[in-house]
């Protein structure tokens, strides 16, 4: 079970390929804030409303200077599809052996259904400038979370 990321922690930093197959790492944003966040699979009904929720507050949060990032474990060709299909905008990226979501506590046992399994948990880890962690919000739902983070972070109307 990989350990959670508590504010004031250091971010673990990580390069990884985005939908294009070009690298992304967390270093290449210092000095911007990032909203790093885990999902479990592209395509897929709750990803989906999630990533589009990014998307459709994309220029809220560049406007007060974060950056987004979606780490799934999808290989770049199913990100590339995922962002075609539903026109995203948010920077995905892949983790297919999960060092990433391990490092950030994002993959681990969780309850699905009312079983134990193991799997990506569905968080988000804001950074700060200085690469430190601000915020740390594990097991959210995926509809609801945008606007409820936007409000945490007391951005917009």
């Amino acid at each position: 079970m990989s350990e959670r990321l508590q504010p004031g922690d250091a971010a673990p930093d990580f390069t990884l390929s985005d939908a294009d197959g070009n690298d992304v790492s967390l270093a290449a944003h210092k000095g911007r804030k990032v909203i790093v966040y885990f999902y479990p699979a592209a395509l897929t009904p709750g990803c989906t409303k999630q990533a589009c929720d990014f998307t459709d507050n994309l220029e809220l949060l560049a406007g007060a200077g974060y950056d987004v990032i979606g780490v799934s474990p999808d290989k770049p060709e199913k990100l590339a599809k995922f962002r075609e299909t539903e026109d995203l905008k948010v920077t995905l990226v892949s983790d297919p052996d999960k060092a990433t979501m391990q490092a950030y506590g994002a993959f681990g046992e969780k309850k699905l259904y009312g079983k134990t399994v193991t799997g990506v948990i569905r968080s988000t880890v804001i950074v700060g400038e200085d690469g430190k962690v601000e915020h740390a919000f594990y097991n959210v739902k995926a509809t609801g979370h945008v606007a409820k983070l936007i409000k945490d972070l007391k951005l917009g109307a």
